[in-house]
């Protein structure tokens, strides 16, 4: 089965956010756009992936086991860091294409999109591979040095995840 893009709703990061500072935010402060994320199954939850864009760092920056770069960092990158636990019901699936009513900006956003899912879908191997790697280092308390800082805390988020879901 193919990986498709997904956002997750703004007020389950928020509930999260409130026992995990690094939930992050659904909106990235610079511009409108929402984060995109890959979900995938992991410990029995569904996991969303967040994405961040292309930025000049990324083509120097080098993969790491929470960080994976798309086309070398052309296409962004994977921030499998700030991967959290979620109910299919937080979930809208993004469509990338092309429609007459989208502007310029908008159409290079959505071929963006395209070449990132193309991407993650020709290498969603690795991509499952590197996010059980970093579930089951940070799960097991077998981080090094600031990794476990960076990331989010997944059984802890677990957790939150079956209490947001019975209360929603």
């Amino acid at each position: 089965m193919n990986l498709s893009f997904y956002t997750v709703d703004s007020a389950y990061c928020d509930f999260l956010r409130k026992s995990d500072p690094c939930v992050p935010y659904t909106m990235d402060a610079k511009s409108n756009r929402p984060f995109v994320g890959i979900v995938f199954i992991m410990n029995e939850f569904h996991y969303y992936a967040p994405l961040t864009s292309p930025k000049p760092k990324h083509l120097h920056m080098k993969n790491q086991i929470d960080f994976m770069k798309i086309n070398h960092g052309k296409w962004g990158a994977i921030n499998l860091n700030n991967m959290l636990p979620v109910s299919l019901d937080n979930l809208t699936k993004v469509d990338p294409r092309i429609t007459h009513a989208d502007s310029k900006a908008d159409i290079n956003y959505k071929n963006l999109l395209s070449n990132q899912l193309s991407w993650c879908n020709a290498n969603k191997a690795l991509i499952l591979k590197q996010a059980e790697k970093l579930y089951n280092t940070i799960v097991q308390k077998k981080a090094w040095g600031n990794l476990a800082d960076r990331c989010c805390n997944f059984t802890l988020d677990e957790q939150q995840c079956l209490l947001y879901a019975n209360l929603h």
